[in-house]
């Protein structure tokens, strides 16, 4: 079995992408076009952020079919199927927020940081905010600065400031906080944690086959959702869980697996 083979999976997906929306940029395929903000699969099948149509929405905006079908599209994928896997498969910001975390962890700056100097619920609190100023200011405030934006029209346009928020992230989560601005900050990881809440799969924890290594736990972006570990058997419910399955790959005694969510046993 290939050990990081989530990973190859996740990055291909990545790549792919965005080479797929070069494409259309460049030379006219009809794959995939537009952007992550909004995009045509096929010629046929619309996708929207459905986080930036509610700012479009709270903004004043007329939405067109499309996107609204399109948001509706997404939102279905994500809630039912996908959870927060938005995230660590499609976002080009996770490889990056990876890069960062890999060199802490090589080079022992975790071990350092013994303590984060902020809460995961702060981007909640950026999700309200940019709602709030989205209404009152009639634009879709976070798309204005949005990093993910920004990178992702740089792949395909070009870069220009898209360096600057590659380089700015790299160093903040290298350097300032560990999972900063995927963990942290990124009202649409915030946005996916509530959709994702009720999602299908999930990653399920075997406490007899658990021999407390904590190896998870220490590739994990949100390792907080990893509580159950070594204390007992259960799936990982939370929203905030990315679905990346890199606490999967380091498990060398299989106590961590991928399945359907146990409804019968959670309504119990």
């Amino acid at each position: 079995m290939i050990k990081n083979k989530y990973l190859i999976l996740r990055r291909l997906t990545q790549i792919s992408l965005m080479i797929l929306y070069f494409g259309a940029n460049a030379w006219g395929w009809n794959v995939i076009t537009g952007n992550l903000s909004s995009s045509l699969i096929l010629g046929t099948i619309p996708m929207s952020d459905p986080y930036a149509v509610l700012q479009m929405f709270v903004a004043g905006a007329l939405i067109s079919v499309d996107i609204f079908i399109g948001a509706l599209v997404a939102l279905f994928f994500y809630s039912i199927i996908g959870g927060r896997a938005f995230c660590s498969w499609v976002c080009p910001i996770n490889m990056i927020t990876d890069g960062a975390n890999y060199i802490r962890r090589k080079f022992g700056f975790n071990q350092i940081q013994k303590k984060q100097p902020a809460t995961r619920n702060m981007r909640y609190w950026v999700l309200v905010i940019s709602l709030i100023l989205s209404f009152a200011m009639g634009v879709t405030a976070f798309e204005v600065i949005s990093p993910i934006s920004m990178v992702h029209r740089g792949v395909i346009f070009g870069f220009g400031f898209g360096f600057a928020a590659i380089l700015v992230i790299f160093l903040f989560d290298l350097f300032v906080l560990k999972n900063g601005w995927c963990g942290h900050i990124c009202p649409l990881g915030g946005f996916y944690s509530i959709v994702g809440k009720y999602s299908l799969i999930r990653v399920n924890h075997q406490e007899e086959k658990c021999t407390l290594c904590m190896k998870c736990k220490e590739v994990c972006p949100e390792n907080q959702v990893l509580f159950m570990v070594g204390k007992s058997s259960e799936q990982v419910l939370s929203g905030e869980c990315t679905n990346c399955a890199r606490c999967i790959e380091v498990c060398d005694d299989d106590a961590l697996n991928f399945s359907l969510r146990n409804l019968i046993a959670n309504k119990k």
